[in-house]
Order: C-alpha cells, then sequence, then structure tokens
C-alpha cells in the first residue's frame, strides 16, 4: 500500500485551541476521524504522523497521540516506523451500519416531535446552518464534523445515552467516500438543507414529517460509500 509522504492540500489548518493538552488532543482526533470518514484519508493506506501534522497545521504529537486513539478504536493500525494504516471497512459492513442507524435514528429522532423542547430543537438550529455553510464551502471535515454533533445532538435530547453512544462508534466507522463528487456535482449543499428541514419537521410537531426526511436522509448514506 502506498505510503504518502506529501502533505495533500485538501484539509484545512486546525484552528488555534485553548484549553488543556487533552482537549487539544480530542479536536485532533476528531478532525482525523472526520478526514476518514469523508474518504480523505483512504482504507489500506500508510499516513506519518509529521505529514498529517503537516496537512492540519499542527504539531506532530498531538496527531500521534490522536491516531493512538483512533487505533484502540480500531480506526487504524499502527505501523511500526512508519505511521499508520487506515483500516479497511466492506460494503456488508457499511450496509449494516446503516440498517442499524436507521433501526435507532429514524424512530428516535421521530419520536422527539412530541418529546422534544423547542428551545433544545432551536439551538441546534446553528450546527445545522455549519453544515450548509461547510458544504457551499466544499469544506468536507468541516461537514462531517457537525454532521455530526448534529445528530448526536439530535439524539441526546431522547435522554438516552447508551443509544448516542452506539449510534456514535457506528459514524466512526462509516465511510462516506462519495462525499467529493457531491461537491463537484454541487448536490452537498441540497443534501446540507435536509438538516434545516429536520429542525424545521420537528419544531412543527411533525412526526410523520421528521419520518419521511430522516428515511430520505439515511438512504442517501448508501451511495455515499461508492468511490
Amino acid at each position: 500500500m502506498a505510503d504518502r509522504r506529501s502533505a495533500p492540500s485538501a484539509a484545512p489548518a486546525l484552528p488555534s485551541l485553548g484549553g488543556t493538552r487533552s482537549s487539544y488532543r480530542e479536536r485532533v482526533a476528531d478532525a482525523l476521524r472526520a478526514a476518514l470518514i469523508a474518504g480523505e484519508l483512504r482504507a489500506g493506506e500508510v499516513y506519518s504522523a509529521p505529514t498529517l501534522a503537516v496537512r492540519f497545521g499542527v504539531s506532530a504529537t498531538p496527531v500521534r497521540e490522536a491516531m493512538l486513539d483512533l487505533a484502540k478504536e480500531g480506526l487504524v493500525d499502527a505501523v511500526p516506523n512508519k505511521g499508520f494504516r487506515v483500516t479497511a471497512v466492506s460494503e456488508k459492513q457499511l450496509d449494516e451500519y446503516k440498517h442499524i442507524r436507521s433501526l435507532i435514528e429514524i424512530p428516535t429522532t421521530a419520536e422527539l416531535a412530541t418529546t422534544a423542547d423547542l428551545a433544545a430543537l432551536e439551538a441546534l438550529r446553528p450546527v445545522a446552518r455549519e453544515i450548509v455553510d461547510a458544504a457551499v464551502a466544499g469544506d468536507l471535515i468541516a461537514y462531517v464534523e457537525a454532521d455530526i454533533r448534529f445528530h448526536l445532538g439530535l439524539l441526546a435530547l431522547s435522554g438516552n445515552e447508551h443509544l448516542v453512544e452506539v449510534v456514535g462508534d457506528l459514524r466512526k466507522r462509516s465511510r462516506l467516500y462519495g462525499l467529493n463528487a457531491l461537491v463537484e456535482a454541487g448536490r452537498l449543499e441540497a443534501s446540507a438543507e435536509e438538516h434545516l428541514e429536520i429542525l424545521d419537521a420537528l419544531v412543527a410537531r411533525d412526526e410523520e414529517a421528521v419520518r419521511a426526511v430522516m428515511t430520505r436522509h439515511l438512504g442517501h448514506v448508501r451511495g455515499l460509500w461508492a468511490q
């Protein structure tokens, strides 16, 4: 497999962060997960910490620490003296992930139309707009990060922490290789706007509309796996 020694230009530098070393490491890990999910880090390829550090505009140490965290999650494997190899995910696994997500996310989100506090729902609107902004800018890493925050934020309103943890793990393991194709075709923005559509249906207390939009929204995921 290839060992990328040059720094690709697609990923933006991470913003300057305050807080603890641990929080910075977590922020780097989140960005790396998003790059992996978006397909900007490809399965089977080996990436060195210094190369990724240049790509994300940070030092090599937090990248190396973050990649060790991803290794514990099974998302990458350490390759001695070279870096980390992104683990492959089969289409069968991706189909299984999507099936489980549909079983959990569609009914849980639909139920929020009758149970969720309106103020809590509106608090997620800025995140939904972040998704749209990232789609317009073609920033896939920001898109994936905001998308995860939006959907896990919605599920958290159910009050079931274990459910959120399960879906979060499934999202980490997913791959959306087709995002670049959507950007090139000018279709990513339309997909992003579905997040605002979900919120509008929830605020309107229209459970059937929420179920319909969520079904359509998750239905797009399978197509995004095509390379």
